[in-house]
């Protein structure tokens, strides 16, 4: 299992590196098909992935990408209440076939996980974007380890014992101490190496706050999980699980970043 994950692991690196490194057109495919794909996982918990109530979902995701694409944003609030309109009229028209719990549920994905990962390929289109970006995956990943390390050595009291028994308070703050220190080194060497010119205490800033957030995301996925009596979201990237269970932190620290870059930066 640890060699499986480990390998699985590394192709995650590789993809990301070329995907994010390159940006524009390629990152932007390729978020467009993971939030697809995260999305019929979501889908999936509550039975819908393969029915009307689903297809509604996933056209509302090509339309937002439709938007996000041709630089349309401002059409967004209009297409989320055209969204939720026909959601409606697929429950009404369609009853009892769907709960409206399975409604909720889609209208509910539509945000958290298509427009919240969008923010991936927002932000590498920032004009630091090529710089900033990583600091989603540092704040993130880099604070899940980090409060792994952290809260072995030293965890004592619990952060949410009925919903995540492992994680402590002590690797929360471990993991949130990490992502700054994180941040401030990925700030000191691209300083160095390459050629920017960033103040190391906004990264570290913006990483600590990324690193706290990333926490709510990856309890919140947790949270769903153990709602619904299921271990993992899918199978796609063996050892780790499906796209939600990867990408549960990146979920919630995406936009945090971008926004954070736009005022602090």
């Amino acid at each position: 299992m640890f060699r499986t994950r480990l390998l699985s692991g590394i192709v995650l690196v590789i993809v990301l590196v070329v995907t994010v490194g390159y940006g524009n057109e390629l990152l932007f495919a390729v978020v467009g098909a993971v939030s697809l794909i995260g999305l019929k996982e979501l889908y999936q918990v509550v039975g819908v992935q393969n029915k009307m109530l689903g297809m509604t979902g996933y056209l509302a995701v090509l339309f937002y990408y439709g938007l996000l694409w041709a630089g349309h944003m401002e059409y967004v609030t209009m297409l989320a209440i055209l969204f939720l309109v026909l959601l409606m009229a697929v429950y009404v028209f369609t009853f009892p076939e769907f709960k409206a719990e399975q409604v909720m549920t889609v209208f509910f994905g539509f945000f958290y996980v298509a427009v919240m990962l969008s923010y991936v390929y927002q932000t590498r289109m920032l004009p630091e974007g090529h710089v900033v970006v990583w600091l989603i995956f540092l704040s993130s990943w880099g604070c899940d380890t980090c409060a792994y390390c952290v809260g072995v050595l030293l965890g004592r009291h619990k952060m949410a014992p009925k919903l995540s028994p492992k994680k402590s308070v002590e690797g929360g703050i471990g993991g949130i101490a990490g992502a700054a220190l994180l941040g401030a080194l990925f700030a000191l060497a691209m300083n160095q190496w390459g050629g920017a010119a960033v103040n190391p205490m906004h990264y570290v800033v913006i990483c600590a706050a990324g690193g706290a957030i990333s926490q709510i995301g990856d309890l919140a996925a947790s949270a769903i999980k153990r709602n619904h009596d299921i271990k993992d979201y899918g199978k796609l990237i063996p050892g780790h699980g499906g796209i939600l269970d990867r990408f549960d932190s990146v979920i919630f620290t995406a936009p945090v970043i971008y926004y954070l870059a736009i005022l602090v930066i």
